[in-house]
């Protein structure tokens, strides 16, 4: 059964301009990991945050879960589409712990149900211990950890990670991948996940979407 639905969606950040997304359509269904593939400059990014509802698509429809979250008539904000997001510097709040930042986004529940799902998040990633410390006092691969715990603590239904290993160095990386592909798998997520590295998407991904390189704004 079809989970994500994006049809023919489009996007230009000018009228005037050629669209950077242009008639994009693919499914997902619950579960699958997918890869989001192309060189800088391809929308790969910006597919990501219009998935979000950080940018409008100019065309197309987004359903997620059965539920229409952009289309002509629907506009559904961020907080209410059920989407998790893990950005490439990772967006960590510097001046709160390790189990603040995972807290962040548990608002809604009270005090005992957010104490046990940080808990579980701290479980799910590997980092009991470490809730104390601070962002800085964590390694890249910490850091990393850290986000997609906070991004999984209120449960999306679908997670978007943005080139999730542009920070970390090559040793590190291949231990992360094989982590992180574990880590979504036993929380059963959806997620589609940007690369412009194919081994990224090959060790993680149920399978590839290319984006090829599209419409750049000249240089001013």
């Amino acid at each position: 059964m079809t989970f994500i639905n994006v049809q023919n969606l489009s996007f230009s950040y000018q009228r005037e301009q050629p669209s950077i997304i242009n008639q994009l359509s693919f499914t997902m269904k619950k579960g699958e990991i997918v890869g989001l593939l192309g060189p800088s400059g391809s929308g790969k990014s910006t597919l990501l945050r219009l998935i979000a509802g950080l940018e409008m698509p100019t065309e197309g429809s987004i359903v997620i879960s059965g539920k229409v979250v952009f289309d002509d008539t629907h506009f559904v904000l961020p907080e209410h589409r059920g989407v998790g997001m893990v950005f490439q510097d990772y967006g960590l709040f510097p001046h709160l712990t390790v189990l603040k930042n995972i807290e962040f986004g548990l608002h809604k529940l009270c005090k005992k149900e957010r104490h046990k799902r940080v808990m579980e998040m701290l479980e799910l990633v590997q980092l009991h211990g470490l809730e104390k410390r601070y962002p800085h006092e964590l390694s890249g691969g910490q850091q990393q950890r850290v986000a997609l715990a906070r991004a999984l603590a209120p449960k999306p239904a679908l997670l978007l990670l943005d080139e999730p290993f542009s920070n970390l160095d090559v040793d590190l990386k291949e231990n992360i991948r094989k982590e992180l592909g574990d880590i979504l798998r036993k929380a059963e997520m959806t997620c589609l996940m940007v690369s412009h590295d194919p081994k990224d998407l090959d060790e993680i991904c149920h399978y590839k979407i290319q984006i090829h390189e599209s419409y750049l704004p000249p240089a001013m």
